[in-house]
């Protein structure tokens, strides 16, 4: 059983910064690729931000310029840095990971981790 435990979301003021991780353990496969998506009420699941096993990343157009995605491989663990948060960033945002097992299903889903951005 995969688990993936997302932290650091929380309530922030616009312009300011937050960190997410996601740290994720049980069976994956060597070489998983990351990523962080998410979902604001009334609105479709988004793409914030994917990286690669060998660092390669993309993000959204939305967060260009403003976030940032990194991997700890060895800690197996995935981050976030949103740094000039805007009030339209205030969402739920997801952990997930592609490894060999799971990409034809869409991999694995972490619970989410809200993150409010006051005006």
């Amino acid at each position: 059983q995969v688990q993936l435990v997302e932290s650091g979301g929380g309530l922030v003021q616009a312009g300011g910064s937050l960190t997410l991780s996601c740290a994720a353990s049980g069976s994956i496969f060597s070489r998983p690729a990351m990523g962080w998506y998410r979902q604001a009420p009334g609105k479709q699941r988004e793409l914030v931000a994917v990286i690669s096993s060998s660092g390669s990343t993309n993000y959204g157009d939305s967060v260009k310029g403003r976030f940032t995605i990194s991997r700890d491989n060895a800690k197996n663990t995935m981050y976030l840095q949103m740094n000039s948060l805007k009030p339209e960033d205030t969402a739920v945002y997801y952990c997930n990971v592609r490894d060999a097992s799971s990409i034809l299903r869409g991999g694995y889903w972490g619970q989410g981790t809200q993150v409010t951005v006051s005006s």
